[in-house]
């Protein structure tokens, strides 16, 4: 990652400590969850690394959809234009759905998106997401499994992206105000 190294300010959460957490987060999953039909839905791209990790960390027997819900585009601040791009596969009536987010900021995207699938008949909505910015927050959305608090920095890596780069480093790293104020 030597190449990237030279967009990265600083490290704010490391593999190390995502591993560990995401260990953590699987039992409690598990543990919440025994004998209940689960769906993971993981929201595309920005979850993947994260949505891939759980999965593997809860012993269950889950089933996995993905949807792409988007607020931001190339932008680093919500449009606070919620749009679906791609929707489930299957039907959630009656499941229990874990939808598995990287990162919720402002909130919009899932104050639209927990509803929906509630109306679409699901048994439960809950949130899994690896990264809470609180102090970004202009929708109340309740998350009931959270990896990692982080302050108000445009982070990229495990998942999280600016305009599509940076998803494949392996912690959470902020990225240097010069690479986006220069586009």
């Amino acid at each position: 990652m030597e190449n990237l190294s030279k967009d990265i300010k600083t490290v704010l959460v490391t593999k190390e400590q995502i591993a560990a957490k995401v260990k953590e987060l699987g039992a409690q999953i598990t543990k919440d969850y025994e004998g209940k039909d689960v769906v993971l839905v993981g929201i595309l791209k920005g979850a993947m690394p994260f949505l891939c990790d759980l999965m593997r960390s809860i012993d269950l027997p889950v089933t996995l959809d993905t949807m792409c819900v988007s607020s931001y585009g190339n932008s680093t601040v919500s449009s606070g234009h919620v749009k679906i791009k791609k929707d489930l596969d299957k039907d959630i009536r009656g499941k229990h759905v874990i939808v598995v987010e990287d990162i919720i900021d402002t909130g919009i995207t899932m104050s639209h998106l927990v509803p929906l699938l509630k109306e679409r008949g699901a048994a439960s909505v809950e949130l899994a997401i690896c990264l809470n910015k609180k102090e970004r927050r202009e929708a109340d959305v309740y998350v009931k499994y959270v990896g990692f608090e982080i302050p108000d920095e445009f982070i990229v890596g495990y998942g999280c992206d600016y305009a599509e780069k940076y998803r494949n480093l392996p912690d959470v790293c902020v990225l240097d105000h010069k690479v986006y104020t220069k586009a």
